[in-house]
């Protein structure tokens, strides 16, 4: 197994159905009465977060937890770091306290890479910037398989705000790598330069590609990220790119609805499609759990 998960680019094809397998098998631990593994007892896995995220920090720290690990969560806010301190400095203290594996979220596209030429450790990337969300992608691709039965051959239609999503980013290349078709589906302003370049066909037209799409992956359109107006109003938006139940039954009868949240309902997707049968996007969630708990243990304890 690779000593760091900074990008997909880490995977090849075997690596990650590795990584989908174990997964599925710690999943099955969720139905135990005791839902812990004696894995990584004595190990120490630290969640440094310099963005906020409920759902990210509490899945990697319910991973680590299930696998008996010692989980010490850092944030930015309230620390050394809100009174100045670098990156290097506080890698050189999670150093010093023997961190096994350090979890890391930052808003600079690149910081994961930084960390793991500072540390001994194990560094997975928990999101960098506008760059990538290794883990994300996998539990995506782990919900997808689980639901439709494979990822190969898959027709994947990932739509909305591509220019500031580490998910889009990250899920078009482990889905290539892993056999899946996808299609980007977005206004012109809000796909990133050099787009033509990933393996992934272009489209600015949501309702022509919706009948022959297997998965729809609607994104959030991170207002957070945005200094420009990329869309005349939200109301346009949602007209052109947002996914109602209109448009949901243009889709085959099979097809799934993916998110990854946190969702602006009624903007990007319509509540009532959200709340579908269509939708994994709960499922997604635990998945998630499920899918980091099979990176820690592949990368800490698997093969030790």
């Amino acid at each position: 197994m690779i000593r760091h998960l900074l990008s997909v680019s880490d995977l090849d094809r075997d690596t990650a159905t590795a990584v989908l397998d174990t997964a599925t098998r710690m999943a099955d631990t969720a139905g135990r009465e005791v839902k812990k593994l004696p894995t990584l007892r004595g190990r120490t896995v630290v969640n440094l977060f310099y963005e906020d995220s409920t759902r990210t920090r509490i899945s990697f720290e319910a991973a680590a937890k299930r696998l008996s690990a010692d989980v010490i969560n850092f944030s930015a806010k309230g620390s050394s770091v809100s009174k100045g301190e670098s990156l290097k400095d506080t890698a050189l203290t999670l150093q010093a306290m023997g961190a096994d594996a350090v979890v890391i979220r930052h808003s600079a596209s690149g910081a994961p890479h930084r960390l793991a030429g500072w540390i001994d450790g194990t560094v997975i990337n928990a999101g960098d910037g506008t760059h990538e969300h290794p883990t994300q992608a996998l539990l995506d691709a782990y919900s997808m398989r689980a639901r439709l039965g494979r990822v190969a051959g898959l027709k994947v239609a990932i739509v909305g705000d591509v220019l500031h999503s580490r998910v889009a980013r990250s899920n078009v290349h482990l889905l290539h790598t892993l056999g899946a078709h996808v299609t980007l589906v977005a206004p012109p302003t809000l796909l990133p330069v050099g787009v033509d370049a990933w393996p992934a066909d272009v489209s600015f037209d949501l309702d022509a590609v919706l009948p022959s799409s297997d998965v729809v992956m609607m994104l959030r359109v991170q207002r957070e990220r945005m200094t420009d107006s990329y869309f005349p109003s939200e109301r346009e938006y949602a007209r052109r790119y947002g996914l109602d139940a209109v448009r949901a039954r243009a889709l085959p009868d099979h097809a799934i609805v993916m998110h990854p949240g946190p969702m602006n309902r009624g903007m990007e997707i319509a509540p009532e499609v959200a709340d579908s049968a269509r939708s994994t996007i709960v499922e997604q969630v635990a998945n998630g759990v499920s899918v980091r708990m099979a990176v820690l243990y592949l990368m800490l304890g698997g093969l030790a």
